[in-house]
């Protein structure tokens, strides 16, 4: 799934302006030009449209995580992991919105996207584990719009 689709879905279900987009991933201490955010934000047919790149992405969903949680002192930052993948991006929205595994299912489910325990845990391992699977940018897309529909009702 492309960066830029992920930023307008989290965008969207925050309801969040392209400021907001830019201080949050200012908050991982990376400089973030505003109407950079403003362009990764666009549609692809939109003039002005560009691709959102990983190491942005990655600083974005870092950001998500304090703008959430809150930043914790007591540990050292976590260097941004790249490339970002779609397991990386269900991780960090996992851990951003402080969600269980029920919850994830739940979610899943709420869109008519039933995903087994087994299926779900895989999702989250290491890649090179035996029992790893990579992440499908369907199953992103609806975990995302089922994020949406909970985090944002109506």
């Amino acid at each position: 799934m492309i960066h830029n689709d992920v930023l307008r879905s989290v965008r969207y279900m925050l309801n969040l302006n392209d400021k907001q987009m830019t201080d949050i991933i200012k908050l991982t201490g990376f400089e973030a030009d505003q109407a950079d955010v403003t362009s990764f934000v666009k549609k692809e047919e939109e003039e002005g449209f560009a691709h959102c790149p990983d190491e942005l992405m990655a600083h974005f969903l870092d950001g998500l995580v304090t703008f959430k949680r809150g930043k914790d002192d007591s540990r050292p930052p976590v260097p941004v992991e790249l490339p970002v993948t779609n397991n990386i991006i269900l991780k960090k929205l996992r851990v951003a919105f402080e969600l269980k595994e029920e919850d994830l299912t739940a979610i899943l489910k709420s869109v008519d996207f039933p995903v087994s325990k087994p299926e779900l845990s895989a999702l989250f391992r290491k890649a090179g584990h035996n029992n790893y699977r990579a992440c499908g940018d369907q199953l992103l897309r609806n975990f995302l719009k089922g994020l949406a529909q909970r985090v944002r009702p109506g």
